[in-house]
């Protein structure tokens, strides 16, 4: 049985410790954070763990072999390079690190120190978007034209970071999983409404090598929740609404056929409207697979699927874009 501990109590914290401690693959040994409240809330619901808020008692335990780090994101770097140092297998909640040289490294003392490293793309383990992936990857869209994404809502402004790098590492990850492939470019545009220096809306352009364009709305200022994805192909377009508790995930037998002119003048356009189908997704929760998946490359020392690549590749976009807004706003 792997024994692992949790840094970091805040928001994503107990819902990580939540998913460990039903795990009867692993022991959920400690859970360390700064705040004597949140300890105090870990101490009640979960009598057995060992809570400190001193990080060098849990990375200086040598029967502890795995950490799961959900501090802010401005610690990730130094907190992961500590537990990579005291020899733990590690598993990181997005985004990555605050920038790509901080990944780079990571993931060079991890290879160097035969330690396995995983990022917390959660949705990329979702029933959901694995569903999408694999209607993709069949071709039975056809050629992919172009995706469109919106995650707004309103509230929970954060302090440190702009709405690029709270929200955008989800749609990131779920765009570069569902095309297989990294931006070529990105581009974004946004404004502080609420708080000076900090963006609370952006809207993020990016170009593919393969052609396909994709667009993202991201916003912590929206009348309603909206969690959307339209992809839009050749053959077949799909709408993936996540806010919706049945037929999340619909397919539309829609599109339009271009025909050559054969005479001068000629222009013709037919629009094609089908069927519209929703298939059968499965339903589990996808951070307990996610950490159960994490469990396995720790027994098996297999690579995992959101390993410290593809967290890198988020964190790459996601300094592009952040670079491109910052400009914008000048």
């Amino acid at each position: 049985m792997i024994r692992i501990a949790l840094l970091g109590y805040g928001y994503w914290g107990p819902n990580l410790l939540r998913n460990f401690h039903e795990n009867p693959r692993c022991e959920l040994v400690a859970c360390c954070d700064l705040d004597e409240k949140k300890l105090a809330k870990v101490r009640a619901r979960y009598p057995s763990v060992h809570v400190t808020a001193d990080p060098a008692v849990v990375l200086g335990d040598p029967s502890i072999q795995a950490v799961a780090i959900a501090t802010p994101i401005s610690t990730h770097y130094a907190v992961a390079r500590r537990a990579l140092e005291a020899g733990k297998h590690l598993f990181v909640e997005k985004p990555f690190t605050a920038s790509a040289s901080e990944a780079r490294e990571l993931i060079d003392l991890a290879r160097a120190r035969g330690l396995l490293l995983m990022v917390g793309h959660t949705f990329e383990y979702s029933p959901a978007v694995l569903k999408i992936g694999e209607i993709v990857k069949s071709g039975h869209l056809g050629k992919i034209f172009y995706v469109s994404m919106t995650r707004v809502n309103l509230g929970l402004h954060q302090k440190d970071v702009s709405v690029i790098w709270d929200l955008a590492p989800h749609d990131f990850s779920i765009l570069f999983h569902v095309l297989g492939e990294k931006p070529a470019k990105v581009s974004a545009l946004g404004r502080a409404c609420i708080q000076k220096g900090i963006p609370d809306v952006a809207f993020i352009n990016l170009e593919f090598p393969s052609g396909v364009v994709a667009h993202l709305e991201v916003s912590w200022l929206s009348p309603s929740k909206l969690r959307s994805v339209f992809i839009v192909g050749s053959s077949r377009m799909l709408i993936w609404d996540d806010t919706q508790t049945v037929e999340k995930v619909k397919i539309f037998d829609h599109g339009v056929n271009y025909k050559d002119p054969e005479t001068f003048g000629e222009y013709h356009l037919s629009y094609r409207t089908g069927d519209v189908v929703s298939p059968k997704i499965e339903t589990y929760e996808p951070l307990y697979a996610e950490l159960d998946h994490f469990l396995t490359c720790v027994e098996t020392g297999s690579r995992p699927r959101t390993d410290g690549e593809s967290g890198l590749r988020v964190v790459e976009a996601l300094e592009l874009a952040e670079e491109s807004l910052r400009a914008s706003l000048r």
